[in-house]
């Protein structure tokens, strides 16, 4: 199939392919990899875009974790989902803080700052939707990061242990060859 035909499902399911293989195929310790991803999807709920980096890079150094893990778990919050999880981190923020705003308040307030696209518009907003921003984004980061950090570390650890047991057959098939005996798959 050519790739600009795709539809959304195989574009999704290519995305998640070249993710799943940065993770799996990093070098160090499946904990390594892991605690990189973490800290960046922690910073990914927790701050806004274009201090995602400049946070979790060297997060990820004094916390002795995977820098390229870092950068792609900030992807968490991307041009696409920041239209879901921006407002609803938003939302719970500002009920979590006694201030409940809506989901059009919320909406609104965003386009203002897609709009003009400067931290002079955003921090303009004022201090109810700024608290409720990170506020939200930190409960998030909270709750998706041991989830993240776990799902990684298995992942990464199924994904070597599958490799070691394909290499150990392949070793085990050429030992056959060598020793003559061709019954042994």
């Amino acid at each position: 199939m050519v790739r600009g035909k795709e539809n959304w499902k195989e574009k999704a399911r290519r995305l998640f392919r070249y993710y799943y293989n940065k993770a799996v195929r990093e070098k160090g310790t499946p904990e390594y990899v892991a605690r990189g991803w973490a800290i960046g999807m922690f910073i990914g709920f927790a701050m806004p875009f274009g201090l995602q980096l400049v946070v979790s890079v060297p997060l990820a150094f004094l916390m002795k974790g995977s820098k390229l893990g870092a950068v792609v778990g900030t992807m968490t919050t991307n041009h696409f989902t920041i239209w879901v999880i921006y407002p609803f981190q938003c939302w719970l923020g500002s009920h979590l803080i006694g201030n409940p705003l809506s989901f059009a308040d919320i909406s609104s307030k965003m386009e203002q700052v897609i709009e003009n696209q400067d931290y002079e518009t955003l921090f303009g907003l004022g201090k109810d939707i700024i608290a409720a921003f990170f506020i939200g984004g930190f409960l998030l980061a909270f709750v998706s990061t041991p989830i993240g950090y776990f799902v990684v570390k298995n992942m990464v650890i199924q994904y070597r242990l599958n490799k070691e047991k394909r290499r150990l057959k392949k070793l085990e098939k050429l030992n056959a060859l060598d020793s003559g005996d061709l019954n042994t798959k």
